[in-house]
């Protein structure tokens, strides 16, 4: 056995989010994914001078760190690739450098930046053109936000990479564009399923710093002699669905478009799988977004705050609790007071505990005090959320679905998943956990020919990881 496994093809899986990041070997024995942690990292912006950045050298240290960790444990991966979050990106010079500060997207820099762009092109236009739901942290907002405030980084770019992109640059010394978080910039054809130069031009942003945009499977390249001498060994770069919720997507242990989803972590995102993406007005009015999935699938779906603001609070707390305890004690209380999740107000606030307590008394509800009130307001209004999705899913795509599939690391909040049965009516299935990390493994794995299409890694997915069940109560 121990022969066995040590034959076996790994396959690293770089997961890094807005909140912490991890390095996932999976491989296959007899017949089923197998799923290890390597190395586990925290992140967070860094607030320099009131500019909320990432420290995307101190990044790249850790993704470092953690490939080496694989050399330590003797399980050398043949392929391994990088997901992330969505809309934040690096603008690179002519000599390769990063220029200027690599901007979070909870910073307010895009504040009123909505409005320039919808001065060259109207609000329901661009998302008849891209299918992508007006978040004021969107990249097309951020790159006007360069254009107004800082234009001379953007008169130096002469590459624009996602973060992850970026990367693998650094690993590869090859600058590749993937597609599925190409999507979420706002900037993309959802009929050519490349960036629309037209769109862009119009906008003024410098077209030649966009590469042509590459599917997830794609191979970047072997690494480069420097880091494989600093790692240890040598391996394939190749692309996963590198938003991180397009790797998760992926893992959903059915086909998707059978049923609805949420890729539960810091931010919820909920939806289905379409063949064609839905750019009409309803959707815009309901803010859905259609962002590129594997095999060119379309994820509409609608972003909701998600465990942000429990993450929040268990900092606020300095961490007293576990996530376990916090939904625990959210059960025994009774307080039934309820917050609107998608709210602005929760985006980044100083005090997510004050912020929650001073929307209850500005809509006359009782104001939550323990830290199991608090944690209860949370989740039940993130399952009201989740209510009111499903009805509006179902009434945009004209379907009715019977299931919930909780995917990420809210497929462990048990009191959710029973609160989200409940709030609307479907049976929720709750797994994997790690979802994200299984996806962008899966698209390595069919990459390589040990899995032979999606259908066949979501049934090994199904029949390799525990799926919990919670019904709706009568």
């Amino acid at each position: 056995m121990y022969w066995g496994l040590f034959m076996s093809r790994y396959y690293l899986a770089v997961d890094i989010g807005a909140s912490s990041g991890r390095h996932m070997l999976g491989y296959l024995e007899d017949g089923k994914m197998r799923l290890e942690e390597i190395y586990r990292f925290e992140n967070g912006m860094v607030n320099k001078d009131g500019k909320l950045l990432w420290d995307t050298q101190r990044l790249f240290t850790e993704i470092l760190n953690g490939m080496k960790a694989c050399r330590e444990t003797g399980r050398i991966p043949e392929s391994m690739s990088v997901d992330t979050w969505a809309v934040d990106y690096v603008l690179l010079d002519g000599q390769d450098q990063v220029i200027g500060d690599t901007f979070g997207y909870r910073d307010s820099r895009t504040n009123e930046c909505d409005e320039a762009v919808y001065r060259l092109i109207g609000e329901s236009e661009l998302y008849a053109r891209t299918g992508i739901q007006k978040q004021m942290f969107n990249t097309v907002y951020q790159l006007m936000a360069d254009k107004l405030q800082r234009p001379q980084v953007l008169d130096k770019a002469k590459t624009f990479l996602m973060l992850p992109d970026y990367f693998q640059f650094l690993l590869t010394g090859k600058k590749v564009s993937e597609y599925t978080n190409g999507t979420s910039t706002q900037l993309v054809s959802p009929v050519t399923k490349q960036w629309d130069r037209e769109l862009i031009r119009l906008l003024g942003y410098p077209e030649e710093m966009f590469l042509p945009l590459q599917i997830p499977g794609s191979e970047v390249g072997n690494l480069r002699a420097d880091i494989a001498k600093q790692v240890g060994y040598d391996c394939k770069v190749v692309l996963c669905g590198s938003h991180d919720t397009a790797s998760a997507v992926m893992a959903v242990p059915k086909p998707a478009g059978d049923g609805l989803y949420i890729s539960s972590g810091t931010w919820s995102l909920m939806g289905v799988e379409l063949a064609e993406a839905d750019c009409r007005e309803e959707s815009r009015q309901a803010n859905f977004t259609n962002e590129g999935g594997y095999g060119y699938r379309f994820r509409y779906l609608k972003n909701i705050m998600g465990l942000w603001m429990i993450q929040s609070v268990r900092h606020e707390l300095h961490d007293r609790y576990s996530f376990a305890e916090l939904c625990r004690m959210a059960d025994e209380q009774e307080l039934t007071s309820l917050v609107d999740a998608n709210d602005n107000c929760f985006l980044s606030p100083e005090s997510m505990i004050r912020e929650i307590q001073g929307y209850c008394s500005r809509t006359g509800q009782k104001e939550p005090e323990t830290p199991g009130e608090i944690a209860g307001v949370i989740y039940r209004s993130l399952a009201q959320c989740y209510g009111k999705t499903v009805r509006e899913i179902e009434k945009n795509t004209g379907r009715s679905y019977e299931s919930i599939h909780v995917i990420g690391g809210g497929a462990n909040a048990a009191y959710l998943n029973r609160l989200t049965a409940q709030a609307t009516g479907k049976t929720v299935y709750a797994g994997p956990g790690e979802a994200t990390a299984i996806g962008n493994i899966m698209a390595q794995m069919i990459g390589a020919g040990e899995l032979k299409g999606l259908a066949e890694a979501r049934k090994c997915v199904a029949e390799s990881f525990e799926i919990h069940v919670y019904q709706v109560e009568s």
